[in-house]
């Protein structure tokens, strides 16, 4: 994990294998904010869906049971969310390095979409 110190906020990117350690413990609120389409044909189990253009950094949750850790495909929009959390006087965040891409990367379990029945299904379970 590494931290940046924004004025009074901690800013923290998390790696995927912090991530998955930290959600087997259900230590964290994981939040996805790509789109609904991405989120539907594959996804993190138990990740929350809340997509780039409606994060409204006022309406989330506060974090005195769970840490907020975001992630997205890449890292690029989950980063861009936790800073505007930033900006918006939440003082400690984080977002998941290199996103879905990284998780499916490091063969971690994920729900994807079987394309012969188009139900979801377990991967890497």
């Amino acid at each position: 994990m590494k931290t940046e110190t924004i004025g009074a906020a901690e800013f923290q990117t998390w790696t995927v294998e912090d991530v998955a350690a930290a959600c087997e413990k259900n230590e964290i609120v994981l939040i996805d904010v790509r789109t609904p389409q991405e989120y539907m044909f594959e996804h993190i189990e138990g990740a929350l869906l809340l997509p780039m253009p409606f994060f409204n950094a006022h309406k989330l949750p506060g974090q005195s049971d769970k840490q907020i850790v975001f992630h997205c495909g890449s890292g690029v929009r989950s980063e861009k969310v936790a800073r505007a959390a930033i900006e918006a006087g939440i003082d400690k965040i984080a977002h998941m390095e290199g996103g879905f891409g990284a998780w499916k990367q490091a063969q971690k379990p994920y729900i994807g979409t079987n394309m012969a029945t188009g139900a979801p299904a377990r991967v890497n379970d």
